[in-house]
């Protein structure tokens, strides 16, 4: 992507994880974008600054009194951005910029600047986890400071858990994301503007009784992969998850947990909407009593007797209105592309997305994933192993190009089979 012209201020925190921010130096400047270093104090126990000077567009910054020709570089900087990014972002930045205390170069930037601010948090999940570290996130959003999630994976230290920084890759497509809107026609570079879209996430939980329930491994990561990138798309988003994972601003959440609480929540909005995307695992089956007490071991085994869940995306299939675009998800252990078609055709979605859960570092709870994308039109794409937000990207470019078919949508009444329950 072409970034020339763009001017990124880049800064630095005291983080283990500074080190990979010398690659997303490195390929911003690749891109043409005019990349200006800040270092805090604490950074330079990781990196040293002639790394970023030799790969940056100017010299890099650790102090407020560097250049004693330059009295105010915190002004200078923040007014000539057009991004303000930090990688990795410490527990103590975060906590530092939400207070607003200015305490070294970089805070003093990000209290300077009116340009989109951008962190990259990274830290030890003890840490990521932490009340007032969440607080603090959630004051930025609310902010409207865009927030890399961290990923999963090993920790300094050998730890392995949340709060790993996002890859440099990831790292740089959210920061295009951001920079790329303000070029040429927003229409175009936003396809979604002025559509309503509503994307389901996460697994649902059927109770048993009051602490155990039926469900599945699917974290949520891929459905709000999908929602962040629609709002980036200018669409209006609404999320119906199942999870409590942070939702950028701008995105309308509904916290659910059942199948039945996702059925109403879904249905109650689907009238007005344009495109849903279904990728939430809504489980096939839940008990048909709920106990009201815990079951004790001392009292047998107790037998669970199931039923059908309502299929959310068959109804949605059987009363769509004209125009709206409806999105399926597959999760597969065997025979992944024949039972992708098989319910493109049964559920009267206009797409699937299908993966194989079975598969290494694909699906439920890893950050990546490899999916096949069917559509009703009879075209058919693999998506290779990717991390979940470039899945959402080529989820979303699909939906694009189905709804600029020259061919109108199919109705209801195309697709009989639409009204199986299974």
């Amino acid at each position: 992507m072409d970034l020339s012209g763009k001017n990124v201020v880049l800064g630095v925190s005291g983080g283990i994880a500074a080190y990979k921010a010398v690659e997303v130096c490195r390929r911003l400047v690749d891109a043409g974008a005019h990349v200006a270093p800040i270092l805090t104090p604490a950074a330079l126990k990781f990196v040293g600054a002639a790394t970023f000077s030799a790969l940056a567009s100017e010299p890099a910054l650790t102090s407020l009194w560097d250049d004693a020709a330059d009295p105010i570089p915190h002004t200078r900087l923040g007014q000539a951005a057009d991004l303000v990014l930090v990688v990795p972002a410490t527990a103590r930045l975060i906590g530092s910029y939400a207070a607003g205390i200015s305490s070294d170069l970089l805070t003093a930037t990000l209290l300077a600047t009116r340009a989109p601010v951008m962190i990259c948090p990274a830290m030890h999940t003890e840490m990521w986890e932490h009340a007032a570290v969440q607080h603090n996130l959630r004051v930025l959003r609310e902010r409207g400071v865009h927030v890399v999630e961290p990923a999963e994976g090993r920790l300094a230290g050998g730890d392995v858990g949340a709060g790993r920084l996002a890859s440099p890759d990831v790292i740089v497509a959210a920061a295009t994301e951001v920079l790329i809107p303000s070029q040429g026609n927003p229409a175009l570079d936003r396809p979604l503007l002025g559509l309503d879209v509503l994307v389901t996430a996460g697994g649902t939980r059927e109770p048993i009784d009051p602490v155990r329930f039926i469900g599945n491994r699917s974290s949520g990561k891929q459905g709000h992969a999908l929602a962040e990138e629609a709002l980036a798309r200018g669409a209006t988003v609404t999320l119906v998850t199942t999870t409590d994972r942070p939702v950028p601003a701008g995105i309308e959440r509904v916290r659910v947990d059942t199948a039945a609480e996702m059925r109403d929540a879904v249905l109650s909005r689907a009238d007005h909407l344009d495109v849903v995307v279904m990728a939430a695992a809504v489980a096939d089956f839940r008990p048909t009593e709920v106990a009201g007490n815990k079951l004790k071991k001392a009292d047998g085994v107790p037998v669970v007797a199931l039923e059908p869940t309502a299929d959310i995306l068959a109804e949605l299939g059987a009363s769509r209105r004209p125009g709206q675009t409806l999105v399926g998800f597959a999760a597969e252990t065997s025979e992944v592309a024949a039972h992708a078609a098989d319910k493109l055709t049964r559920k009267g979605a206009d797409l699937v997305v299908a993966n194989d859960v079975s598969a290494p570092h694909t699906g439920f709870e890893h950050d990546t994933n490899a999916v096949l994308i069917l559509t009703a039109s009879g075209s058919r794409t693999d998506v290779p192993l990717s991390d979940k937000r470039a899945v959402a990207r080529a989820v979303l470019d699909a939906v694009v190009a189905e709804r600029s078919r020259p061919e109108p949508l199919r109705a209801p009444s195309d697709n009989p089979s639409t009204r199986s329950s299974t």
